[in-house]
């Protein structure tokens, strides 16, 4: 799952019977979940823009995105 260049990646936790993300590409933590798969896109984007949110509000720049690229040989 994608949003803004963030990438997130999720699991489901049968016990609570939620699904769990974690944005894998920035080096804030930043979580999301939802009770469905339809309802976890926009648990994503309300995090992310709830991240961007309170950067501001602090003045802080965010964690920018970035990418795990391979070499190439």
């Amino acid at each position: 799952m994608e949003y803004k260049g963030y990438i997130g990646k999720y699991e489901y936790d049968y016990e609570t019977k939620t699904f769990h993300g974690t944005i894998v590409n920035c080096r804030d933590v930043i979580h999301f979940s939802a009770p469905s798969m339809f309802e976890l896109q926009s648990a994503l984007v309300d995090s992310v823009e709830d991240y961007l949110e309170f950067c501001a509000q602090r003045g802080e720049k965010p964690g920018e995105p970035f990418t795990l690229e391979r070499s190439k040989k």
